[in-house]
């Protein structure tokens, strides 16, 4: 029997999906004094592993977040990766930064239900986030005029909430993608792959980082995860014996595999990530194979731009087209980052002549250093980027921002240091406007 829900309640942002994307867009807009509320289809956290590496940018989000301490807690660095023959032989080793440009390690390894609940943790400080568990979101509309609508079901009975904003980070299988009637962009790799999980109570005697096996037959993925934890991915041409194929690296020993499942790796990017007041994060938007760990990383890159841009035109301080700079920054970004993923799959499994290469580029000048900051391109020219492109400002300046952002104007010394009622130009020189204006962003006391 059909039970009538209560009337709508009015959030100014819907999230659907708690994980590590719509957790940390919760704590973004709630520190920004947003109300916003994250529905999660699951009654309890999903307790097994999933994304086992965040790198030093995605560090540094997050410990702006007030979360470092927690991070250091639940990850470990991990020195590098190394690109390997069938017989474990290095064929490139790229070794990371104990500190990086970021100030913080570059490779982090961690065990996703361990974020999971450092994120839910810090969500539940703040007075103006809330999770709600255990709610199956089943539609998502846009009414001519208006907030939009999410409809939803729980043991209580149907319900519908109001909003000005909709956030899908509801994974590949996005519902909120669907409700845009959108379709995915193919970038021109498939594969089926075997993902083992496993944990052991004697350490095992391996390599400390990744170690990436490059054969057509045999290509494989392996990295030691957290103190005990272990992975290893198995590309699937044929039957795989996961126990067979983890043998070289286990050397006599026995862990428990406490997770085998088979996953297709896709590189794809959606045709649109915004449609009016719904927007789409994370592996909605986007599907990275997983050779440079960077899946989970660009989820989190699209709240940092986002929600900062969201919550300026929901408080009135920016005209609605600043959202438009979302897709037109991230797109490119993000489709760049999935061709990176997609060249490293096609190393791993391009046969002798592809390894050959691999030992003579190896050994060129320059190359670690490239292949270790490859995953940042420049971001392209747009509103609020200006000619040359754009990257993050230095680190150093974060304590300066807190939740603000900064503009680098590149061959100068000035750098715009904004806030929502004010702009503080470096060197006490007065910053040109016009740019912010012309995305936007409203700016007083000029």
């Amino acid at each position: 029997m059909h039970r009538e829900g209560p009337p709508p309640e009015h959030v100014p942002v819907v999230i659907v999906g708690a994980g590590p994307t719509g957790l940390t867009a919760a704590i973004m807009l709630a520190r920004r004094g947003v109300e916003c509320v994250v529905l999660e289809r699951f009654a309890e956290p999903y307790p097994l592993p999933r994304a086992v590496h965040f790198d030093d940018e995605v560090f540094r989000i997050l410990a702006g977040l007030g979360l470092a301490a927690g991070l250091r807690e639940i990850s470990r660095p991990a020195p590098g990766m190394q690109l390997v023959d069938p017989a474990l032989r290095p064929l490139a080793t790229f070794t990371r930064d104990p500190v990086g440009p970021h100030g913080f390690p570059q490779a982090n390894m961690f065990h996703q239900p361990d974020l999971e609940r450092v994120l839910r943790a810090a969500l539940r400080e703040l007075p103006r986030a809330r999770l709600r568990s255990g709610i199956q979101v089943y539609a998502v509309e846009q009414p001519p005029s208006g907030p939009a609508l999410v409809r939803y079901r729980s043991a209580a009975g149907d319900g519908v909430l109001t909003a000005a904003a909709v956030l899908g980070c509801d994974g590949a299988n996005s519902l909120v993608r669907a409700a845009i009637g959108t379709g995915w962009e193919d970038l021109g790799f498939t594969q089926e792959w075997l993902v083992v999980d496993a944990v052991s109570a004697e350490p095992l005697d391996v390599y400390d980082g990744v170690q990436q096996v490059c054969d057509p037959v045999t290509a494989a993925t392996f990295m030691r995860v957290t103190p005990g934890r272990y992975r290893w991915e198995f590309l699937l041409r044929q039957p795989v014996d996961a126990r067979e194929r983890m043998r070289p690296w286990l050397r006599g020993a026995a862990p428990e595999i406490v997770r085998e499942a088979a996953y297709t790796f896709r590189g794809a990017v959606a045709g649109r990530w915004r449609d009016r007041r719904v927007f789409l994060l994370g592996d909605a938007a986007h599907l990275t194979p997983p050779f440079i760990g960077q899946g989970m990383c660009a989820g989190i890159r699209d709240a940092a731009n986002l929600t900062w841009k969201l919550a300026m035109v929901l408080t009135g301080d920016a005209e609605e087209r600043l959202l438009t700079t979302y897709e037109s920054e991230r797109k490119p970004y993000a489709r760049s980052m999935i061709r990176t993923a997609v060249l490293v799959g096609r190393l791993m499994t391009g046969g002798p002549v592809p390894r050959r290469l691999l030992r003579t580029v190896s050994r060129l000048p320059g190359v670690e250093r490239r292949a270790t900051t490859i995953v940042r391109p420049v971001l392209r020219r747009g509103p609020l980027v200006g000619r040359g492109g754009g990257r993050l400002c230095p680190a150093a300046l974060d304590p300066v921002l807190g939740a603000g952002f900064a503009l680098h104007s590149p061959g100068t010394p000035e750098a715009l240091l904004i806030r929502p009622d004010r702009v503080v130009a470096a060197a006490g020189r007065r910053a040109d406007p016009r740019m912010l204006a012309a995305a936007g962003i409203r700016i007083s006391g000029l």
